[in-house]
């Protein structure tokens, strides 16, 4: 089974941006869709950024879109979630997360993942 650890989280200032990436290891990777997930203080977990497992299909929320893109280098087994022209609003706890998909399929439902990373804060500061 795939196990995921994040990094890259922290603090930024409004209008700044920061790259996470989501080390994968244990599975083959390519057979894996993922996903970038949040949860802001007092809210539901919200998905923002999916790649199909196949690398060909990416999909993203329209909270971020045009902000935030999500990529992976395959050799690496790591998938980044690049964000950029962050704001307040994007402060939460993002979760990386993989399942086993057919290599067309995407998704931002939190229930079509079985497989979770640990989490990392990001924090904007206005």
């Amino acid at each position: 089974q795939l196990r995921l650890v994040e990094s890259g989280g922290g603090l930024v200032q409004s209008g700044g941006s920061l790259r996470l990436s989501c080390v994968a290891s244990g599975d083959t990777f390519n057979y894996y869709m993922v996903g970038w997930f949040r949860q802001a203080p007092g809210k539901g977990r919200e998905g923002i950024s999916c790649l199909s497992s196949g690398g060909g299909s990416a999909y993203n929320a329209d909270s971020v879109q045009g902000r935030f893109s999500i990529s992976r280098d395959t050799d690496k087994k790591v998938v980044y979630l690049q964000m950029n022209r962050l704001n307040p609003d994007d402060t939460g706890f993002y979760c990386y997360a993989a399942d086993q998909r057919r290599p067309d399929w995407v998704s931002l439902a939190e229930n079509d993942y079985g497989i979770w990373g640990q989490g990392i804060q990001v924090t904007v500061s206005s």
